[in-house]
């Protein structure tokens, strides 16, 4: 890989990148702190193919934890409604067990004499 190929970034395109304002970005413009051009007006800053290439690393590493933290939320969410739902389950069984006891437990009703 040729480490001198790089992109041209806007200064919000790569304020995301570097995870800085735009204000400190342009600071840094103004200060030639950063390789810079200027087109129409618009500053563009300079970031090589090997800063992108460990920019996108991270980045796909970064959603990923997010991905998995928000799964993570999504089933202990999914175990309680589960947890919820057994309860309920075991409290209508044991009720209509209780009431099938009941009806085989008592004796037939006798016939009346008159």
């Amino acid at each position: 890989m040729n480490t001198n190929e790089g992109v041209w970034l806007s200064i919000n395109d790569y304020s995301r990148y570097k995870d800085i304002s735009i204000s400190t970005t342009r600071r840094h413009i103004k200060n030639n702190i950063l390789k810079y051009k200027e087109e129409n007006g618009k500053y563009f800053i300079y970031v090589n193919s090997v800063d992108k290439l460990r920019s996108r690393e991270e980045s796909d590493s970064l959603s990923k934890t997010f991905e998995i933290e928000h799964l993570r939320q999504q089933l202990r969410l999914l175990q309680e409604e589960n947890n919820e739902l057994k309860m309920l389950v075991d409290i209508y069984e044991m009720k209509t067990k209780d009431q099938l006891v009941d009806k085989l437990e008592m004796p037939p009703e006798l016939p009346q004499i008159l």
